[in-house]
Order: C-alpha cells, then sequence, then structure tokens
C-alpha cells in the first residue's frame, strides 16, 4: 500500500482558487498513475472524476466540467501530485481524494484501488 495524505482544502468564493496537495510516503510513487476524485454534498456514494496524470506527467485528463480551470500535476522527486482549482464554482464544493493505481490513469473510480482521506473544499460567498 502507498499512504496518501491530501492537504489545502478550506474556504473559498467563487471566483477563488486553492492549490490540493497529494503526498505518497513510498519509494516506488513514480511507478504510480494518479487521479483527483470528489464527492459532492448528497451524492456520497459516487466519486465523480476530476483530473488524472500518467507516471511520467506528460499526460493528463480532466473531467469537461473543470478543463480549463483545473491544472493536475506531480513531482516524482518530491512524491507529491498537486490540483490547482481556480475560478472556483458553487458546484466544485465536495470532498477531494487523491487515488493511485501502478501503470493506470484514468476516469474509472473502480480502478483506483488507493485512496487518501479526503480533504474538504467549500466554495461560497
Amino acid at each position: 500500500q502507498v499512504p496518501l495524505v491530501e492537504s489545502g482544502g478550506g474556504w473559498v468564493q467563487p471566483g477563488g482558487s486553492l492549490r490540493l496537495s497529494c503526498t505518497a510516503s513510498e519509494h516506488s510513487f513514480s511507478e504510480y498513475g494518479k487521479a483527483w476524485f470528489r464527492q459532492v454534498p448528497g451524492k456520497e456514494r459516487q466519486r465523480q472524476f476530476v483530473a488524472a496524470i500518467s507516471r511520467s506527467g506528460r499526460d493528463t485528463q480532466y473531467d469537461y466540467s473543470v478543463k480549463g480551470r483545473f491544472t493536475i500535476s506531480r513531482d516524482n522527486a518530491k512524491n507529491t501530485v498537486d490540483l490547482e482549482m481556480n475560478d472556483l464554482k458553487l458546484e466544485d464544493t465536495a470532498v477531494y481524494y487523491c487515488a493511485a493505481r501502478p501503470g493506470y490513469y484514468g476516469p474509472s473510480d473502480i480502478d483506483y484501488d488507493i485512496w487518501g482521506q479526503g480533504t474538504q473544499v467549500t466554495v461560497s460567498t
């Protein structure tokens, strides 16, 4: 297992920005594809895909709802994967989770077998 710890959540007004970070303590971090998912209020049984990044960081995928506003990136030397969120909207309010799987990155939550504990992001006036 590769423990994942998310940080950077909080409260922000619409149009604001936040940067989430996910840290892993495993030395083979670079062998794992990474992704961010979120659970929105009232839909706690669904994990909505946000963004994913390949092992090297060269390839990324985004959900259409965040494309152009969010940016996923990783630093394999520091064992971190970040999610830069700009122009936040009310509907971005959710608990955000980092996920990992060896050699895979993509939008399907059931394909990930390692998850963090989540960090709350609240967008409100």
